[in-house]
């Protein structure tokens, strides 16, 4: 392949898996933007999303399904994943956050790690189940292979650039959720409730809105958005694992905080960066130090742009 070719190829990988990050960074800067919490737990509902997806894959046989059937089969996945991600990160907030909303900020912090460690040994059970997709359950902490069930053929025929089915459908899938969150947040009247909370949760509570519920629907379309992310991921990646949601949540928060915590766009444009400069840096440096790029970037623009690159600077609440 020709230099240009190499980087342009690179590129695509990035911004293909730029777009998951941002869609799982979502998530983070939507819970943060109106209860000021970092759901660690985030990347591991994401995880278990692609558990489903795969489970929902070896149960109806979907390999041996004809094209049209697998392009249905993928809309089951995703909305399925979907579902029970959202399911689960409202379940999360009902359960293990709302109680200690007046509590310290501290206390909702170690509640949010103790998720984190409790939706990772599931997926550690998870990964045990006697099914064909996960090994027969011989090793429940290996990494699982996601069946490939879209075509690798490349759509630019001989080309040395391969663009695949699997990169048109993180944009097809991506996209479109993105404009579509914006317009609900921006629009809409849960949206307006959402933003009505995150600026002064007592004043909109006197004003009449369902302060827990709003609360609860933002943990239920963040979650539902790490759910189409899980199974993007897996068909673009094809290989998932119980400890997938430490990495995939660490690239999410930090393209949250690097695009400024609490901005939609912000995160968005975080995800891209970050996709991009891992590529990037795996093809023209080493992997190894792939990681130092990325957190030295973040610490470069957090010193001079604290809020973040779209981030706004605000009073801390008291």
């Amino acid at each position: 392949m020709q230099d240009y070719e190499v980087f342009v190829q690179q590129l695509i990988t990035g911004l293909s898996n730029g777009m998951i990050i941002a869609l799982i960074a979502l998530g983070y800067t939507m819970v943060y933007g109106i209860i000021e919490l970092i759901n660690f737990a985030h990347g591991d509902v994401f995880m278990l999303g692609a558990f489903l997806a795969l489970t929902l894959l070896g149960a109806f046989g979907m390999e041996a399904w004809s094209p049209a059937w697998k392009f249905a089969g993928v809309i089951m996945m995703l909305g399925g994943s979907a579902l029970f991600c959202g399911g689960l990160n409202w379940t999360l907030d009902r359960v293990a956050y709302r109680s200690l909303r007046k509590a310290s900020k501290l206390s909702l912090l170690v509640s949010a790690i103790g998720c984190s460690f409790i939706c990772t040994n599931l997926g550690l059970f998870w990964g045990g189940l006697p099914m064909g997709v996960f090994a027969g359950g011989v090793s429940a902490a290996a990494p699982k292979d996601f069946p490939q069930i879209t075509p690798q053929t490349n759509l630019l025929g001989e080309s040395a650039i391969r663009i695949t089915q699997a990169d048109v459908m993180v944009f097809f899938v991506t996209i479109p959720l993105m404009i579509g969150l914006v317009l609900l947040v921006n629009r809409s009247r849960l949206g307006r409730a959402m933003r009505a909370v995150a600026q002064d949760s007592t004043a909109a509570e006197l004003m009449g809105i369902p302060v827990d519920r709003v609360i609860g629907m933002t943990f239920f379309i963040g979650g539902a958005l790490g759910g189409f992310a899980s199974v993007v991921y897996s068909l673009y990646n094809n290989t998932i694992g119980f400890q997938m949601g430490y990495r995939a949540g660490m690239d999410a928060f930090t393209a949250a905080v690097l695009g400024g915590i609490g901005s939609l766009p912000g995160a968005v444009l975080g995800g891209l960066t970050i996709g991009c400069v891992r590529a990037m840096s795996d093809q023209y440096l080493e992997s190894r130090w792939t990681n130092t790029i990325v957190f030295g970037i973040l610490v470069l623009i957090l010193i001079f742009r604290p809020s973040g690159l779209l981030g706004s600077t605000r009073r801390e609440k008291v």
